[in-house]
């Protein structure tokens, strides 16, 4: 490389494949696929099966470490990731290598990737069939180093890499490819009968459209020779700087035709990026089963197959079926025992081993003590951290609810139970013979509102039937008379109603009256008759946050997420008990030694079941993810036995291994009463109201129309009130101390007296006494 940079010459290489040669160096030109763009078509293979770890087997060299930053880099983008990589040299024994295999064939990832020349490659595969590694639930995937050679192996290798599947890029099948083909076969034969004759290799095509890129680069450039007079004549070793270098490497890089390995084209001193193939050894050849082109996934080969990709390839084990990437050993789950709460235990194993049964994986259960005696001896935070330890557990199974600590050491499957805490509370029922259970139909406003209405209604037919009453000889008076009259004014009016308009106003606003009325008394006997003969139910508290207000004990589930649970809710420590049995909770309840339970949606509804009329749930129900199944962290299977869960809950297996919940005969819950709002009636109220309104300022024109001196009336007493006004403010503005009371009552009986005249004296006689007595 440094050859390059100190002459100014470019180095073409058609067999370098490492990605960091062309940043050692400005003048390496790389005439071969960069290794960095196989990984993506290795990528979309492990994408395509959904594969979620990979082991990465590779070669301790240049070429080998090359590859390895894209390769990781890739498969992470693919949502997967490397589990393993195992570093071989490129001496490494027969016993190095079958030891490495050893160790891989102990872990549970099933999936290969192979990076390595192909005579340390060859070594690989002979080893790998006599572990027995090249059997039915295996994937092996090979780099185009392996791919393009598989021709040149010996027959046992060949034997030994039944099912391998390779990318290489890919040559298109042109009359100058079968030309060269035949040729390096026909150049084969004569030059040794014994030698194994064959088609030349991807690095041999490039070989030659490389040569014909340098040709047409020094044709352009002319066939000068300048040594640029920069070497030194006294040391015969010294190395001169060409001149001609720069302006063929800038001609290389500009050349543009059609080779046999298709566009030649130099972008960024390296081949232009071309489609991959898929192949799949199958006996003596390499089949094709797919194309990989940049920024798309992987197609099949026969765009007019009917079967997908996925299925047309032959794995190791002469099976067509897909590797699911993964292989546990006999697993060992965790099953709580505890004295209580082991309603939904059956349920929990029951779905386990439906899903372990569609999946083929041997497991045994592991009694886990949540007691110790009467003493707590775990929990299950501490099952979930002893199953991310694999000492005692590989998975645990149980009331296992998925929280954001428990994620952090283990992975949950997906919830095959529903979610949610909910606190339940004694109900307590309505008592029907309570003092004020007739207020009870109505609302506070309703009564209220209608109380103001009579009271008004009942004035404006006062005002409106004043001169009825005056010419039957009943008016009521001015004060107490009208008072005694307003409870009485529908029967009243109504005996000695006359003929007239204001007969007519006074019958219009009492059928109006009297409509609204009826139908509050029909909504009120209802109302009451139903309160008389249902019981109502009543939680004893009606929401969590009063509970916290409140200062209430409340109870849980021991052993469970619910103490840390219910303290971030804001409750005290010291008021949250723990208990072990459904028995206790009924005890303790019922004694009031705790207000409310709470616990995961499933035991509260299971609980309400076997408690009929006694408990109910209170707002809110808070949102959590339901039951499931805990496994170490980066567990190959979570993906699969989820999987397999969703298939369960769609098909209704798992809502059919739920328990049966027993009907609960109790009072009906679904129509709790209510109180009579003000809602139901305020548009009744606004046109009772417009009528009676509308009747009293008709009642008022018809008066105004009879009665012409009232104008004047109204004229006269607005005089009196701004003289009055103008007297007072005179008055208190001049007023000294020892102005007595007298002269203050004297002044008022003028004002009564209502006489402008007399009120102008005496003020005027009150301005003189001032004068006299506090001077000019």
């Amino acid at each position: 490389m440094d050859l390059g940079e100190r002459a100014h010459v470019p180095i073409i290489s058609f067999s370098a494949t490492t990605p960091s040669f062309l940043h050692q160096t400005r003048y390496f030109v790389q005439t071969a696929q960069n290794d960095a763009n196989q990984v993506q078509a290795i990528a979309s293979i492990i994408k395509e099966y959904r594969w979620r770890q990979v082991v990465i087997i590779y070669e301790d060299s240049k070429f080998g470490n090359g590859i390895i930053p894209y390769l990781s880099n890739a498969i992470q983008d693919v949502k997967s990731r490397v589990s393993h990589k195992s570093v071989l040299p490129k001496s490494a024994s027969d016993d190095f290598i079958r030891e490495e295999l050893r160790k891989m064939k102990k872990m549970e990832t099933r999936v290969f990737v192979v990076h390595t020349s192909p005579s340390l490659g060859a070594k690989l595969f002979l080893k790998v069939r006599e572990l027995e590694m090249m059997s039915e639930g295996y994937a092996w995937i090979v780099t185009s180093g392996l791919t393009d050679l598989f021709k040149l192996v010996g027959s046992d290798v060949v034997e030994a890499m039944q099912g391998v599947v390779g990318v290489r890029p890919v040559i298109p099948i042109s009359k100058g490819v079968q030309s060269l083909s035949a040729r390096c076969i026909r150049t084969s034969h004569e030059a040794d009968q014994d030698i194994r004759a064959t088609e030349p290799s991807m690095f041999g095509v490039w070989a030659y459209d490389t040569l014909w890129a340098l040709a047409k680069a020094a044709e352009v450039v002319g066939n000068k020779t300048e040594n640029g007079g920069s070497a030194d004549s006294t040391k015969p070793f010294s190395l001169g700087v060409s001149e001609t270098g720069p302006k063929l490497l800038k001609a290389l890089l500009e050349t543009r035709f059609t080779g046999l390995a298709g566009e030649f084209n130099l972008v960024n001193r390296q081949l232009m990026q071309t489609s991959y193939e898929i192949v799949n050894v199958i006996e003596s050849i390499e089949r094709p089963v797919g194309t990989w082109k940049q920024n798309r996934n992987v197609t099949s080969s026969n765009s007019t197959a009917v079967v997908s990709f996925r299925s047309t390839i032959l794995w190791p084990g002469d099976t067509f079926i897909p590797p699911r990437g993964w292989e546990v050993k006999e697993l060992r789950i965790g099953v709580p025992e505890k004295p209580g709460f082991n309603d939904f235990m059956q349920v929990h194993k029951d779905v386990f081993d439906k899903v372990m049964a569609a999946l083929n994986l041997q497991y045994k259960y592991v009694p886990y003590k949540m007691l110790n005696g009467a003493k707590p001896a775990g929990s299950y935070d501490d099952l979930v951290y002893q199953v991310s330890l694999q000492t005692d557990y590989d998975g645990a199974l149980g009331d296992i609810t998925i929280t954001a600590n428990r994620s952090n050491y283990a992975d949950f499957t997906m919830p095959y139970a529903e979610g949610g805490v909910a606190c339940m509370v004694p109900i307590k029922f309505e008592d029907i013979n309570d003092v004020l259970t007739f207020i009870e139909p109505l609302s506070r406003e309703l009564w209220l509102t209608t109380a103001l209405f009579y009271i008004a209604t009942a004035v404006v037919i006062w005002i409106i039937s004043k001169r009825i009453l005056h010419r039957a000889n009943e008016f009521p008076g001015q004060h107490a008379g009208m008072i005694g009259y307003i409870p009485f004014f529908p029967v009243r009016v109504c005996v000695y109603v006359g003929e007239g308009v204001e007969s007519n106003l006074v019958c219009l606003v009492l059928v109006t009256w009297a409509f609204v009325a009826s139908l509050l008394n029909s909504t009120y006997t209802a109302s009451l008759s139903s309160r008389l003969t249902v019981a109502r139910l009543h939680p004893s508290v009606t929401n969590v946050t009063q509970l916290v207000k409140d200062g209430s004990y409340v109870g849980c589930q021991g052993g469970s997420f619910l103490v840390n649970y219910l303290k971030r809710l804001k409750f005290n420590e010291s008021k949250i008990k723990e208990y072990e049995s459904v028995d206790d909770i009924h005890s303790s309840l019922g004694d009031k030694s705790i207000s409310a339970y709470c616990d995961v949606l499933p035991h509260i509804k299971h609980i309400l079941s076997q408690s009929c009329g006694k408990y109910v749930i209170i707002d809110p129900i808070y949102r959590t993810d339901g039951f499931a199944f805990a496994f170490p962290k980066d567990f190959p299977a979570v993906s699969d036995i989820s999987k397999t869960i969703i298939q369960l809950t769609e098909d209704g297996t798992i809502q059919n291994l739920e328990p049966r919940e027993s009907e609960c005969p109790g009072p009906d819950k679904s129509s709790p009463l209510t109180r009579v709002s003000l809602r139901s009636f305020v548009v009744l109220f606004a046109i009772t109201g417009f009528v009676t309104l509308t009747c009293l300022v008709v009642s008022l024109l018809i008066r105004l129309h009879h009665h012409r001196s009232f104008p004047q009336r109204i004229s006269h007493f607005a005089a009196l009130t701004r003289a009055t006004i103008l007297a007072l403010w005179k008055f208190f503005k001049r007023i000294p101390d020892f102005v007595t009371t007298s002269r203050i009552l004297a002044l008022w009986n003028c004002f009564k007296r209502n006489d402008p005249s007399s009120l102008s004296r005496t003020t005027t006689s009150i301005d003189q006494i001032l004068q006299v007595e506090m001077g000019p």
